[in-house]
């Protein structure tokens, strides 16, 4: 993805309906976020991920990874496509599906991720009023290290035909 240009940020885009979505656009959403201990513990503890490494920091201190708790994967890639949202959902009507999750490094407490968007596809969609756009996220922390992608498919709203 480096090589390619992706489009700087912007804090909220208004072009968020399906008409507005170009295969092969891509940008930076402008939110980051550091991602800590209470976001770790509380989904790794809801969904019962028992690994030790995101829980307790007696079996970390001797780790290959170091003294630090890993963050469980699906905070790190729930906070990427959290981060994309507002810039590609903010029209939404549903989710339709998540492909392709890539957990590509470990994140910690303290790390900062920000997130990438590219438009795959647009497709039409049985609905008149609304259209499917497939997208793929990327998750990076501050120092550049791509953490995930993900591919995800979402149904948006039609511009209304009043400002169509």
């Amino acid at each position: 993805m480096a090589e390619q240009t992706v489009t700087a940020p912007a804090r909220t885009d208004p072009a968020t309906y399906f008409e507005d979505f170009e295969v092969g656009r891509r940008w930076r959403s402008a939110r980051g976020t550091t991602i800590g201990e209470a976001e770790n513990q509380l989904i790794s503890k809801l969904v019962m991920n028992t690994a030790q490494e995101h829980w307790n920091d007696d079996s970390m201190k001797d780790s290959p990874w170091g003294a630090s708790r890993i963050v469980f994967g699906l905070v790190t890639a729930s906070t990427v496509i959290g981060l994309a949202s507002q810039d590609a959902s903010e029209n939404a009507i549903a989710e339709l599906g998540l492909d392709d999750l890539r957990l590509m490094t470990s994140v910690f407490h303290g790390d900062t991720v920000y997130a990438c968007t590219e438009v795959l596809a647009t497709t039409a969609s049985d609905d008149p009023d609304a259209g499917i756009v497939t997208f793929q996220h990327w998750g990076f922390r501050a120092d550049g290290v791509m953490v995930c992608r993900v591919e995800r498919s979402v149904l948006v709203r039609r511009r209304p035909a009043t400002k169509r």
